[in-house]
Order: C-alpha cells, then structure tokens, then sequence
C-alpha cells in the first residue's frame, strides 16, 4: 500500500510539471485523503514540525541523514548554538510544551512572536505549529503603537518577545483584553512576564503533536497597504508550509549544505528560506544574530564558516560590494539568492566578477509566498525574476483580468480561477471585500507591473500602487502620514517612494506646515520630525527626505493626489542625476 501511494504522488508531481521533491520525506500515507488544487490532491492533515522536522529526526536517528546540525546560531562574542534534527525536534517539543501548558493556550489561539535572529525564534515558531496555534511574526522595530494595534486587531491570547520590546508591550498591554500571557525570552527576569528560558528547561521533550487540517489558520502576516493600518494576512498549514515543502529545491541545498539568511524574522521570507525550505530538504539553517546589517560583519562570517547558500536584499550586496572583496576568501559558497527588490545588473555582474558566484532572483509577496524564481539549474537573465514556479499559473494581464501577450506591459498576477492554487493565502482577517478587491477575472493582481517574455520570464517594472519598498521593507504611506499628523507642525502631509542609489526607493514626505511653525528653522525642524516619526512607529518607515510645500495637489473630490506627486518627485530626481 505505501509504495503504491508514494509511486501515485510521483505521477502526480509529473502531471503538474514540477520535480518529485528531492528530499526522501513523501506526505505520509495516512493523509492523503484529501482537497483537490489543480491536479494535485492536498492532504487533508499537515503540520511542518511533525511530518517534516519529525521525520528528519528519525532519518538522522536511523543513519540516513549526514551528520551535522540543523540549526546553527552564533553571535559577535563568539556563543553559538547548534542543534541536529533530533535535538530540535526534543527542544520544540519542549516549547509546545510551554505553550500549552503553562501558558494554557489552547488550539486556534493567536500567538505575536516578536524576537530578534535568536533560536528561540525557530523553537516558538514549531512550537505554535505543534500546539495548533497561529503564530503572528513581527519585527523588533515595532513601537508601542505598533504592537497595541497588532494585539488588538488580532485578538491575541499571548506575546512571546525579547528585551527589546518588553517595554513597549508593557506600555500597552492593559488596553489588549484578549491578552493574557506575555512570554519573555531573556537572561532577566521581568515583573508580569513568564519567563520561557526556564519554563524550556522544566518541560518534557514529549509533545502529542495537534493533527493541523491542512486549511486551519497557521499563520498571520501584517502586510502594509497603500491606505489606512496594515492587514492581517492570514495562512494556511497548506498555503505556508505544505507549499513550502512542494516548493523545496529550487535552492540546490543539499542535506549537508548551510543555508544563511540575511531576513528580518518579521518578514515572511524569513520562514520561507530559513525553515521551510531548507528543513523540507534536511539542510542546515545558520543564523547569526546580527544586531545590524554590517557589511564587515558579513564578510568575515562567509569567509569563516562553511555556508553554501546566502539569501539578501539587494542592499545587502550592494553593500558588500562597497568594501575590498579581495581580502575575503568564501571557499564553500555555491549559490545567492535574492529578492524583495530589483536587482540591478550592474549588480549582479559585479559579484559574479569579485566572487564567481551568481545572484539568482526570486519575487513573491505576503499573500502569494514564492511565486518566480530563477532555481539553481535555471539560466540567468539580467533584469529578471525568472519563471513562474510549476504549480502556479503567473500572467500579465490587462486591468479587467485579460492575458496579455509576452512584452507587453501590464499586471503580474496570479490565476486563483477556477480553483486556487495551494500557496495563496486565505484572505484578509475580517476583510473579504479587500482580499475580493484584488482579483481581477480569473487573477490575483500582486500591485506589480511587469512583462512577460517569450521564454516565460518576468521583468519587474515598479509597484502598480503607492507602496513604498525601501530595501526590501514595504511600507505603507498612510502608515507615515499618520505618525507625522501627530506633531503639532503638521498641517498635511503626503507621503511617496524616492528613488534612492543604494536602497532603491526611500520614504520622502511632503509637508504643509500649521501657521505657527511657519518660522521656525527647516533643517532643525526636518530633524524633529524625523525623529518623530522614529518614535511614535517602526524607524526603518521614517522619512529619510522631507520637503516643506505652501500645499498639496488634490483631485476633484479633495483627496490629496499621491500619484501626481510621486511622478513629479521621480522626474525631478532623475533630472537632477
């Protein structure tokens, strides 16, 4: 019966156009009873940290898996943690453990995960998917107002954070009244918080693993818009994980191979490269904590520690390229990855010069996850994202839905019609006029503009809206204008993308000033605001160029025109250049 089903899932993988995944951990037998997507059948039961983690773990037990850590940390003072399959399978047991016993959280429960590159990030994470919870990732940048809004819109039964948000949770928690556990992850203790380092130690390596139905809630994402606060974008154990795993190998990694990551923990390509794909395939995840992204940093740990595989924004490799690469030697590495942002050519050809190694793209969002990609067998197009991965159907397509030819400008988008493939997400939380607001026809529009060639692949053209994307860091303009309305100088305000050498675009904010502050010094002022700005939200959302104007161009009905104001801003600048 088992080689029956595994041989019918090989023939399944041929008939969609994709590789059987190379890793030799099949969906188990028992859960293929199951949804149709395609041509594909989608288990009706999955959960990542048992029917992958897991099984690595008695792979590795039973010889058949290299020996070498899963998981490698490391920071600047030279402390590193490095645990096999079988050991983090033991510790995330441990924290499911934590979670659902002390903590008393129960399946279904929403979890805000709010910590830096530490381990205990990965242990969290498998440990919500063990105990049946949605975990919520966001970044340590997060203010006080930031985190009140996420708690409350999701409704959160717990947080779990470091030192570097304790502060501003506390300064917001009594006005959360679905919070009830606050979890801190730190080496002090705090007065309110349980503290998980040692509730880790006290608990059981044994955890009766929740059987996920492959459509139950996994995740949440908060994803910016180009109007009012961010969305809760909210994944499936399919449309996540399972779609993480189906994906598997489009990086080469082998079971021996170190994977690095170069992600803010908040961002969703953060699990997708350093979890989901890499553990699909019995790879190994390195992580160095990386307070800042410090070019020095970066080169002297490739050059240190046998990592195959990096994973950057652009920035990261625009950076590196800045410094004298003739004194680094990076022996192991075999394949880099970007995406987030454009790639410039210039780029790319640079460091394939200094290093011999190429930068391959690949593009996808919050809702869609990986959606193009150029794999490691791929050829290289400078400019573009590459194909589309087998299971989805990627089109340019016109504003009403309709499939343009290959080189003509439009719409990069996703076909959800007549069925939806396995890795879009399940929609926005309490908004289903949104999530119905961007499809078109038979299409997700993504909000990009692109072209299609010939050979299948993409070319990314610009946003299609009014989001901002900063060194891979979307940005929402409203988000900006909000906290910029809060000053007392502020007298309206518009908010647009500024074409920036070395981060692609940055914020630039437009800015009418109240009558009293009329005569106070711009440069000063400037400063205040940004600072503001800093405080009150994220930093990284902070306007990096502020302009003083007597008004702001409106439409007919009065709302203030960013479109206008962003093609004016990109011609002035490229003008100037």
């Amino acid at each position: 019966m088992t080689m029956r089903w595994l041989r019918k899932f090989e023939q399944l993988c041929t008939l969609r156009g994709t590789e059987v995944p190379s890793c030799p951990l099949h969906i188990s037998v028992k859960k293929l009873t199951s949804v149709p997507w395609g041509r594909q059948k989608v288990p009706a039961k999955f959960n990542f940290a048992s029917d992958v983690v897991d099984q690595w773990a008695g792979m590795e037990k039973a010889g058949k898996r290299p020996p070498g850590p899963a998981l490698w940390w490391v920071n600047d003072e030279g402390h590193e943690v490095k645990w096999n399959f079988r050991e983090l399978s033991e510790m995330s047991q441990r924290a499911a453990n934590v979670l659902s016993g002390p903590c008393q959280l129960q399946h279904g429960d929403h979890v805000a995960v709010v910590l830096p590159r530490i381990p205990e990030w990965w242990l969290v994470t498998l440990g919500c998917m063990r105990a049946g919870l949605v975990f919520m990732p966001g970044t340590i940048q997060l203010k006080s107002k930031d985190i009140l809004y996420r708690l409350r819109m999701s409704k959160a039964r717990a947080i779990v954070a470091g030192d570097d948000v304790a502060h501003e949770v506390d300064a917001v928690a009594a006005n959360c009244p679905d919070l009830r556990i606050k979890l801190l992850v730190s080496e002090r203790s705090r007065d309110g918080w349980l503290d998980f380092k040692t509730l880790l130690k006290e608990a059981s390596t044994h955890h009766h693993c929740v059987e996920s139905g492959s459509q139950e809630a996994a995740a949440i994402y908060f994803t910016s818009g180009t109007s009012g606060l961010p969305k809760m974008a909210e994944h499936s154990h399919a449309s996540l994980c399972l779609k993480g795993k189906i994906d598997s190998g489009w990086t080469g990694l082998q079971p021996s191979d170190l994977i690095w990551t170069i992600s803010d923990t908040g961002w969703i390509l953060n699990i997708l490269t350093t979890l989901l794909e890499p553990w699909s395939l019995g790879a190994c995840v390195f992580i160095h904590l990386l307070p800042k992204i410090d070019p020095q940093t970066i080169l002297k740990v490739l050059s240190s520690y046998p990592i195959n595989c990096m994973v950057g924004a652009p920035l990261v490799y625009r950076m590196l390229l800045k410094q004298d690469l003739s004194s680094y030697n990076f022996p192991h590495l075999k394949n880099c990855f970007t995406g987030g942002e454009t790639l410039l050519p210039d780029t790319l050809q640079k460091w394939k010069t200094h290093t011999g190694v190429d930068i391959r793209e690949f593009y996808g969002q919050t809702e869609t996850g990986l959606t193009c990609r150029v794999s490691s067998t791929m050829t290289i197009k400078p400019g573009y994202l590459g194909k589309a991965v087998p299971h989805y159907d990627v089109q340019v397509v016109d504003d009403e839905g309709n499939v343009l030819p290959p080189g003509k400008e439009g719409n990069i988008a996703v076909r959800v019609k007549p069925i939806k493939p396995i890795g879009i997400f399940s929609g926005y939380v309490g908004d289903p006029e949104k999530t119905a607001a961007n499809i078109q026809g038979d299409f997700w529009l993504t909000g990009d503009q692109g072209i299609k060639d010939q050979d299948g692949y993409f070319q990314f053209l610009g946003r299609g809206d009014d989001i901002i994307n900063s060194s891979g860091y979307r940005i929402g303009p409203s988000e900006v204008e909000n906290a910029l309305m809060e000053h007392p100088a502020v007298a309206e305000t518009a908010v647009v993308s500024s074409p920036d050498p070395v981060r692609g675009e940055v914020v630039k904010a437009f800015v009418v000033l109240t009558p009293h502050f009329l005569s106070h010094d711009k440069d000063q002022l400037t400063k205040e605001l940004q600072q503001h700005v800093k405080t009150v939200t994220a930093p990284y959302k902070y306007p990096r160029k502020l302009e003083f104007v007597s008004d702001l161009p409106k439409t007919i009905i009065g709302k203030i025109s960013r479109q206008k104001l962003r093609v004016m801003e990109w011609k002035t600048s490229e003008q100037t250049q």
